[in-house]
């Protein structure tokens, strides 16, 4: 059988008792996880979804989530999970975009949800905290052709409209196996996470790869470094996993925890942004724990590399290629360079994704010959682990959330009193990078920061939205009249994100 909602139901009929998920109020057994996400795929049934429909789920990290994202998995629907902060003119493109036929939503983040779904006359589902399926349940999972289009997650680059995805049943049932040497996973594991379970990092690198291998996994929501110190301590974790400013707010938050309060946990892992040394040696003088990290895009179901605990940690590196899969760096004619020579990362192995939902220019142009060209430069050492230098495009990483430029400067554009607009990331002690634009307005405006930053809420989640804003006469630029990002004073800015 090829379907990850099957693959855990596997692991439910070997160990029904074994607790699969909790928070720090509730929790399921893999027989009453099994059991829910079954129920939860006969009511999608019984709605009238069929195999392949695609359904756009919304919810963030909640005992919900795993329910009905496994039971739309087992149903065989084509899956397409959303930022719980996106706004009705996001999740409207996505529906246009992917010919969503039914949208899910949790309550707390369905406000949007609702706009789209009347706008669309798309069927609505509303999941209060709490809320079972009471339906007949489904007695098998849905059994896909390995290359069938199980999930949908849409992400972009720096130019164009966000492009969705499409991540096969086999990539998302081969990523766990992946991982299974690597972790070294004991009976007793307790894994843990704050990470947004819509993100391709905490689902499909996380969620997916911890329940098939049958191990207890911890959530939170919403996370807070005190809630997650606290959930560390009381569930006795043995593994943890979040991005660098999680890692650098549970730091800044320990107070009097030490060592011996983390005396369970033996594995940390970071993804999602480079995390600064500084923090990584400030933790295990802390806890005692390393935090290792890895590498993957969208593209490759968050996979790729991994500092694992069978080798050597090399602190700064995002380790080997895990096993299956291969990096090269290659020069700007597309040949392999020697060790320890920058170029662009290139990736495969069975994570891979098929393409971009109907963008096949888009998928030959960032997939070749079986091979993803990331568009981040980076070395491989002599003995093979990976060091990522820059970012060949723009992209701006805010405290482990993709934000795309073009898609904000668009929204700005879009303003009647602005005449050109750059959008560029600055360096954050927080965040990572922070999200900074400059303006040109129309003669006689008196649009200040606050005025434009209103507007862009009202189109952009939050994270996207600029927090420095500076207003200038004119943009730099090149001899052809194209904005020339790299002469654009990045100084002035940082020093204004102080201030």
């Amino acid at each position: 059988m090829v379907n990850i909602a099957g693959e855990i139901w596997e692991t439910a009929d070997r160990q029904p008792e074994h607790l699969a998920v909790r928070t720090l109020d509730s929790q399921l057994t893999f027989a009453e996880l099994k059991a829910a996400s079954a129920a939860a795929g006969g009511y999608f049934r019984q709605a009238g979804v069929q195999p392949y429909d695609r359904v756009l789920f919304i919810a963030p990290t909640v005992m919900e989530f795993p329910i009905t994202y496994l039971g739309l998995h087992a149903l065989g629907a084509t899956v397409i999970t959303a930022n719980t902060m996106s706004t009705a003119a996001e999740l409207d493109y996505l529906c246009e975009d992917a010919g969503v036929s039914r949208i899910v939503a949790y309550s707390r983040c369905a406000d949007a949800s609702g706009v789209v779904a009347e706008r669309r006359d798309l069927p609505l589902d509303i999941i209060e905290p709490g809320h079972r399926y009471d339906t007949e349940p489904l007695t098998a999972a849905h059994d896909h052709d390995a290359n069938a289009t199980a999930l949908i997650l849409y992400t972009s680059g720096t130019t164009g409209r966000p492009k969705g995805a499409e991540l096969t049943a086999d990539n998302l049932v081969q990523t766990p196996k992946m991982f299974e040497p690597v972790l070294q996973v004991e009976p007793g594991d307790r894994f843990g996470t704050g990470l947004p379970l819509f993100h391709v990092f905490g689902q499909c690198v996380v969620m997916n790869a911890v329940l098939v291998q049958g191990v207890t996994l911890s959530i939170l929501h919403p996370f807070t470094p005190q809630t997650m110190l606290r959930m560390i301590t009381e569930h006795e974790l043995t593994a943890v996993s979040g991005v660098p400013t999680m890692w650098n707010a549970i730091l800044h938050a320990a107070g009097d925890y030490c060592a011996d309060d983390f005396k369970h946990l033996r594995v940390a892992s970071s993804g999602g942004a480079s995390l600064p040394v500084e923090v990584i040696n400030a933790f295990k003088k802390k806890f005692g724990c390393a935090i290792l990290e890895g590498y993957g895009l969208t593209e490759s179901n968050g996979t790729a590399t991994f500092n694992d605990i069978r080798r050597e940690q090399k602190v700064g590196t995002v380790g080997p290629p895990l096993p299956g899969a291969a990096v090269e760096i290659r020069d700007p004619s597309g040949q392999p360079v020697e060790p320890g020579t920058v170029g662009e990362v290139f990736i495969t192995g069975p994570m891979i994704f098929k393409g971009y939902w109907n963008r096949p220019d888009a998928t030959a142009s960032d997939l070749q010959d079986g091979w993803l060209r990331t568009g981040d430069l980076g070395s491989v050492d002599a003995d093979g682990y990976l060091s990522i230098v820059d970012r060949v495009k723009d992209l701006i990483i805010r405290g482990g959330y993709n934000v795309y430029p073009r898609e904000v400067e668009e929204v700005l554009y879009a303003h009647p009193e602005i005449v050109e607009a750059a959008v560029v990331g600055i360096p954050h002690e927080h965040y990572g990078e922070e999200v900074a634009a400059v303006v040109v307005r129309t003669p006689g405006s008196t649009l200040d920061a606050e005025g434009l930053r209103a507007y862009a809420k009202e189109q952009l989640s939050a994270y996207k939205v600029p927090h420095v804003i500076t207003f200038t006469d004119a943009l730099p630029k090149g001899a052809t009249g194209k904005i020339l990002k790299r002469a654009i004073d990045r100084a002035s800015l940082e020093a204004q994100e102080r201030a």
